[in-house]
């Protein structure tokens, strides 16, 4: 049976329908009207694991509920949460002065960076530097926002002289990830980890044998279970901010930690490239 949602409404549908759950289902159903300020910033695996079940059951709760997946069924949640994301999240509201503004957003995001490095394991990042170091090719895929994530990585990672790759079309990141082998590293950034077009072209990477690299905000999300290594941004953001710049600033942090500790551990090899891409460029500036 598929139930119809209408606008925002996904836990009055819940409440409506939980008779139509089937045990699992109501497992999940649960879980969200007891947590729901918890579920709209959960992966599907984190919703997965306070559940007790497993991911398909939440899926399938959510498309029974009418919901084509689960960023869908966030979504709702976090509509039925607050009228506004700035309700949700206590950010700036309509009414206050720019310096009101500017102060919350600035203490909203030097905790986002405060918070990843409190997240940071040296072990992971340790994994991260020796695949890039050792590797012969460098790819980053990002979809959406964090796909110009990808793209700063790729310039950074060039101008240190690695070879780089790098793609935010979903076609042509499962096209890079079907021929990626051994002799790659492949770094996937996704804030939710459950980007579907990027976890399936990752999974063909990893079945290729390439190294994965993940920078995601989610330790447990779909996109981890391949990662031989996982750099974690503590950033919130509901579904209503996707591509919110707190997050972004977390993912920079990172690779900004990430490239620096590559190019001194390499720093002869990475000082000499730097000189030549600078010379490069150096006419193309008054």
């Amino acid at each position: 049976m598929s139930l119809q949602s209408t606008g925002s409404k996904a836990i009055l549908w819940i409440e409506s329908n939980y008779n139509f759950l089937t045990k699992t289902e109501k497992k999940v159903a649960d879980v969200v009207l007891q947590e729901k300020e918890k579920v709209v910033y959960s992966s599907v695996t984190d919703l997965a694991e306070m559940a007790d079940t497993g991911e398909t059951t939440v899926l399938r709760f959510c498309r029974k509920l009418g919901f084509r997946g689960f960023q869908e069924f966030k979504l709702a949640v976090a509509q039925d949460l607050a009228s506004s994301v700035e309700e949700v999240h206590g950010l700036p509201k309509k009414g206050d002065t720019i310096a009101d503004i500017a102060l919350k957003i600035t203490a909203t995001n030097t905790q986002a960076l405060k918070d990843t490095m409190g997240l940071l394991q040296h072990q992971e990042l340790e994994k991260a530097v020796d695949a890039l170091v050792t590797k012969k090719k460098i790819h980053f895929f990002g979809v959406g926002s964090s796909g110009f994530t990808a793209l700063d990585a790729h310039y950074r990672f060039m101008r240190l002289g690695f070879q780089v790759n790098s793609a935010i079309d979903a076609h042509l990141i499962a096209m890079s990830c079907a021929l990626a082998g051994p002799d790659d590293v492949v770094v996937g950034i996704s804030t939710s980890g459950s980007t579907k077009d990027l976890v399936d072209a990752i999974s063909l990477a990893a079945a290729n044998g390439a190294t994965i690299i993940c920078l995601t905000n989610h330790a447990r999300s779909p996109i981890t279970q391949y990662a031989h290594a996982i750099l974690l941004a503590a950033s919130k953001e509901t579904p209503l901010q996707g591509g919110a710049f707190s997050s972004k600033l977390a993912q920079i942090h990172l690779l900004d930690i990430l490239s620096t500790a590559v190019a001194l551990k390499h720093s002869e090899t990475t000082a000499a490239a730097i000189e030549k891409t600078a010379k490069a460029v150096i006419d193309k500036l008054y």
